[in-house]
Parts: C-alpha cells; sequence; structure tokens
C-alpha cells in the first residue's frame, strides 16, 4: 500500500479526512499511483492531471522523501521508502502570488 497525502482541497472534495492508501499492481511510480488514486476516487480525476494529456496540472507539484519528483517521468520507480510506507507520497498545491 502506498500512503498519499492530498491538499486540504482535494480531501475535501474526495470527502476524505487524513492520508489515503492505494493499491499498487506492478510497478510503484508515479503514474500507476495517480491512476490508482484516481480509480478509487473518481471526483479527483482532472484535478491532479488534465483529463485528455495526463499531464500534470501547472500549480500541481509532488515530492517523495523530501524530493521534487513534479518534473521526472512519470514512470520513474519511486522511493523505497515510499513504496514501503514509511513516507507518503505528497500532492502539493503550489503557491503563487506576491
Amino acid at each position: 500500500m502506498i500512503r498519499v497525502a492530498l491538499p486540504a482541497h482535494l480531501r475535501n472534495l474526495a470527502s476524505l479526512d487524513g492520508e489515503v492508501l492505494v493499491q499498487i499492481t506492478g510497478a510503484a511510480t508515479q503514474r500507476s499511483v495517480l491512476d490508482a488514486l484516481e480509480s478509487q476516487y473518481p471526483v479527483l480525476c482532472g484535478t491532479i492531471r488534465d483529463h485528455v494529456t495526463l499531464k500534470r496540472r501547472p500549480f500541481v507539484r509532488f515530492f517523495a522523501c523530501g524530493q521534487d519528483l513534479s518534473h521526472e517521468p512519470l514512470d520513474t520507480p519511486l522511493p523505497q521508502e515510499v513504496t514501503d510506507g514509511r513516507e507518503p507520497y505528497l500532492v502539493v498545491g503550489a503557491m503563487a502570488g506576491g
């Protein structure tokens, strides 16, 4: 099971309280986590990734183990700490403005 931490507005949208656990079959990658998350919570489809291109939304960032994974290829394996459940995969809403 992969632990996923979502920003408050997405937790509210999906009626969630706290972290989400998603089951991954096969390699644990950003793509497989996001696919499982959207499958488990269809209301999140299109909020994190574009409906058509499946590219990350502009003001959404991905982190794990203190590293920004936002610009990494989606099929890159996630760190072992995330796949072991010791660390969460973080979906973060970026802040903009002054």
